[in-house]
């Protein structure tokens, strides 16, 4: 039973008066479908291909290893979810461990993610260009173009403006489609004929040998290809029995995605045409890999759907982002990163409605066609892979601090914490150097928003002690810049494979525990403010 109707005690804390107007209505399948449709958007219609051609049938063992890698990064974000549930709780978890200026780069970062909304839409737009051609006009959206994809922004607000069960509910059948449409995909490339013997011939079953599959975990878009899936975190605040559905929901999801991107690689290898596979699986090559691959076998039906799904995927992956964009931006008002006004939750629908229209606005300014605009975009995206590394960090602070009540949800969080926070640098440092040089200098940039925030207003301690308590990030953030540029992905090549990868785990995991011994600190010194032990910034 929902308990959103509870009267709020006179003189409470504004933000806990705001967090108790958030209605707890979503439950286990309300929660997988979120972190289901933030995981598979249209990356799904490449992904096969792109592994196939890097590892060939070996591929399979990479997507499991996805799975792993993000399963344990996931652990400790569910034990968090599921001890701490809070609405935008990964904004706010940093904050409470980390200090004012690890909470305001996370937060800044969030900010900066935004962007990966609108890079969805954008993507929604090119592949309806495939029906209304004039929607881009060189490269760049057109008026009309900008017209369809400010619509479209408009629309997705709208229907994130009611209650959260509506969103769930319209949510839940966006991600049936997302589940239907691949599965009708695999069926029907193996009834039109599949080849024996597609694990072992043309090189066999690791033609590029068993390194390649490191390659294309990297590099082959595969390990984001099941990330997103944090989503269901930041609903947490209006979740029924946070404690036993959070962790359901958040593994559910990973592992419904997997099981789906298991099949299609199978399909995928088993039923390309063999006359295509004459210079092995690197030289596989399709624009629109199953879409073509079905008009080739003659499944022109099929080829139609894709195309639509092409457009369905994106955007139930953007209706998903409008929510969480809103929840993020509740939760950094309430960090004071954003204005307060912006923590309002309407009392009867019990939606951050000031929230939902301020990212409104960031998303146009996003999709405006400027002169090499949409190339700094698209990246951004990538920036809520901070959010997973200081979780990690979190989740160990918090355990060392006798004030904070874990669920106890997850065993072995002594070492899946430290190993989590390694897996998510590695995340960040495989997205790349072309696209690190621009976002990770664009969150350091957040240093000027702290200084800002500080200057209008902080508790007491003095910006030596604020300072210190954050270093950790800083650092971790310039030595991720530093990496990339030396690394081979994208980068030099000065610092060869896998030593750069190596040198990434190795150097993370040092400042992993300098950061959780900040945290600790912090942590002890805000009892000591706040006059209780375990009291948390606000």
């Amino acid at each position: 039973m929902s308990d959103h109707h509870t009267p709020v005690e006179a003189g409470a804390p504004e933000e806990a008066v705001q967090e108790r107007r958030l209605h707890r209505d979503l439950g286990f399948w309300g929660l997988t479908a979120i972190g289901f449709s933030n995981i598979v958007g249209s990356g799904w219609l490449f992904a096969a291909m792109y592994a196939s051609r890097t590892a060939g049938p070996a591929s399979l063992l990479t997507w499991v290893g996805a799975g792993v890698l993000c399963g344990l990064v996931a652990l400790v974000m569910v034990e968090l979810g599921a001890s701490r549930p809070e609405g935008g709780g990964t904004v706010r978890w940093p904050l409470y461990t980390g200090g004012r200026l690890v909470g305001t780069l996370i937060g800044w970062s969030v900010l900066l993610s935004v962007g990966g909304t609108a890079a969805e839409i954008s993507a929604i737009m090119q592949y309806a260009d495939h029906y209304l051609p004039g929607i881009y006009d060189g490269g760049t959206l057109s008026a009309t173009g900008l017209g369809l994809a400010v619509a479209l922004s408009v629309l997705l607000t709208a229907l994130n403006w009611f209650a959260v069960r509506t969103f769930a509910r319209l949510n839940t059948l966006v991600a049936v489609f997302k589940i239907v449409v691949p599965v009708v995909t695999v069926i029907a490339l193996f009834a039109s004929g599949w080849h024996a013997g597609r694990l072992t011939d043309h090189g066999g079953f690791a033609p590029y040998g068993y390194a390649a599959c490191l390659s294309a975990l990297a590099g082959g878009g595969i390990v984001y290809s099941v990330n997103g899936f944090q989503a269901p975190l930041d609903f947490s605040g209006e979740t029924r029995n946070p404690r036993r559905t959070i962790p359901a929901s958040v593994l559910t999801g990973i592992g419904l995605a997997l099981l789906m991107y298991l099949a299609l690689q199978l399909a995928f290898l088993f039923t390309v045409p063999e006359d295509l596979l004459g210079h092995g699986w690197q030289g596989v090559h399709f624009d629109s890999p199953f879409g073509q691959l079905a008009l080739v076998l003659n499944l022109h039906w099929l080829s139609s759907l894709l195309y639509a799904d092409a457009v369905v995927s994106p955007g139930g992956s953007a209706y998903v982002g409008v929510a969480l964009n809103a929840r993020h931006t509740y939760a950094l008002a309430k960090n004071h990163t954003l204005p307060r006004t912006f923590m309002q939750v309407d009392r009867r629908s019990g939606i951050p409605h000031r929230a939902l229209v301020l990212n409104l606005a960031v998303i146009v300014v996003f999709l405006l066609p400027f002169g090499g605009w949409q190339s700094i975009v698209s990246i951004m995206g990538d920036m809520y892979l901070l959010i997973y590394a200081a979780s990690a960090v979190a989740v160990a602070v918090f355990r060392a601090d006798p004030g904070t009540d874990m669920a106890g949800w997850v065993p072995g969080l002594g070492w899946i914490a430290p190993v989590s926070f390694v897996v998510s640098s590695e995340f960040v440092y495989w997205s790349g150097w072309h696209d690190l040089r621009l976002a990770l200098p664009l969150v350091l940039a957040g240093l000027l928003l702290f200084l800002v925030m500080r200057r209008s207003g902080h508790d007491g301690r003095p910006l030596a002690t604020e300072v210190r308590e954050g270093l950790w990030l800083v650092v971790y953030l310039a030595v991720l810049t530093l990496l990339s540029w030396l690394g081979t992905f994208e980068g030099s090549g000065r610092l060869p494979a896998p030593y750069d990868s190596l040198t990434v785990a190795a150097v993370t995991a040092a400042i992993f525990f300098w950061a959780v011994r900040s945290g600790v600190r912090q942590m002890r010194r805000t009892a000591l403010l706040d006059g209780r032990a375990g009291a948390p910034l606000t």
